[in-house]
């Protein structure tokens, strides 16, 4: 069966009027469910992210965690009753007080952690069993978004687009630099409208790579942001991943009944550990540009994955500009010699003396020294802490 938007997902894709792009809300009738994944650890944010208290739970860009931010972005888009939220059993309680317009039932606990594929999966078979005309989106918990109106009118988009047929999309970020921490999209052809076809998917490339990639301007960052039906996911799913999808179909069969959670223990574990892009996007994608049906949506939200310190002392020097490239969270501070720091040290005196590019972040129990270059590589720290069974410093 073809599914097309419903009547009232029409009228709101009529509201959307490029360019400039205007942006206004009619009513929240499509059958749009958003899926944030938030079970990470958020390891390169160490020591200000720990097991009961990651990432996705800290507010890092503003007075809201990273998962309310991701949760109030979206909310323009669907009610919250359609919203699902999968994490851990670390951080659900936690998120659970964190997301008060979402019912505790709809924050999912994965009894161990088995990458993306098997979540969002997971979620395409509950779907398709509960609304067939379901279309998902994936979100990180962890983004930043600066154009809100820009990134709500992309979507809805996208929306449409994976509505109307066996299509799966990928908003696409414009690089702004070679950067070699991002997988890339090739665009191919123009679909006419708005979107491009995917050629292939290249995961983290060197140097070198990267700056061919920019310069080349058919390439796209992965924001690892996707839409698809719930029908096109499943289906997708029992293709590539034809030993995990049996099991996944038998736990969304056990859901709302006495026998969900334990049968969610026992049988999610054996799903394979797998990243959706691997399981589903590179597979589908090698079966050409014209058959592979999917889809780029090139975007320019000011988006930014916040995935280690450099990151974030990147975005927020970006937005305030301070002129020797400096950002201390402190009492007080005093710098002398000192050029392009980020210091976290609140309530504490701050001096910087003679040094440049350094991070230095300390908690209650626990002070990490790096440099800008060189915070991508916290998380083996956060390994060693682990292999040295020091559980309260992880």
């Amino acid at each position: 069966m073809r599914l097309t938007p419903s009547s009232a997902s029409r009228r709101l894709f009529l509201e959307i009027v490029p360019p400039p792009l205007q942006f206004k809300f009619v009513t929240k009738q499509s059958n749009f469910y958003p899926v944030i994944l938030a079970g990470g650890r958020g390891t390169r944010f160490w020591p200000l992210s720990r097991r009961r208290r990651a990432k996705q739970l800290l507010a890092l860009d503003g007075k809201q965690t990273m998962i309310q931010q991701t949760v109030a972005r979206l909310l323009p888009l669907a009610p919250s009753r359609r919203f699902w939220v999968f994490t851990n059993d670390d951080l659900r309680a936690t998120m659970v007080k964190q997301l008060p317009k979402l019912a505790p039932k709809q924050i999912i606990a994965e009894p161990t952690g088995r990458n993306t594929a098997p979540a969002i999966g997971l979620a395409a078979f509950l779907l398709q069993r509960h609304d067939p005309a379901a279309v998902l989106g994936l979100f990180p918990s962890d983004h930043v978004i600066a154009n809100r109106e820009e990134f709500l009118a992309t979507l809805w988009r996208g929306i449409a687009i994976a509505a109307r047929g066996e299509n799966i999309v990928v908003l696409g970020i414009r690089p702004t630099r070679p950067e070699t921490g991002y997988g890339y999209i090739e665009a191919g052809a123009d679909a006419g409208d708005g979107s491009r076809r995917v050629r292939r998917f290249t995961e983290k490339p060197d140097l070198a790579k990267a700056q061919q990639f920019a310069d080349a301007g058919n390439f796209f960052w992965n924001s690892g942001m996707f839409l698809w039906r719930a029908d096109t996911l499943a289906n997708a799913l029992r293709e590539h991943l034809p030993e995990t999808a049996p099991i996944l179909e038998k736990i969304a069969a056990a859901y709302g009944t006495r026998k969900f959670e334990v049968t969610f223990r026992k049988l999610y574990p054996k799903c394979e550990n797998i990243s959706v892009d691997y399981a589903v996007l590179e597979p589908r994608s090698a079966k050409g540009e014209g058959a592979s049906g999917i889809f780029c949506l090139p975007s320019d939200f000011g988006w930014n994955d916040l995935g280690s310190w450099t990151a974030l002392h990147e975005h927020h020097a970006a937005k305030a500009r301070p002129v020797d490239g400096s950002l201390v969270n402190a009492a007080g501070s005093f710098a002398l010699n000192a050029k392009n720091n980020y210091v976290h040290a609140p309530g504490k005196f701050v001096a910087t003396v003679g040094v440049n590019n350094l991070v230095v972040v300390e908690t209650d129990d626990a002070l990490l020294i790096t440099t800008l270059d060189q915070s991508q590589d916290v998380g083996k720290v956060v390994k060693y802490l682990d292999e040295k069974k020091l559980k309260k410093l992880v």
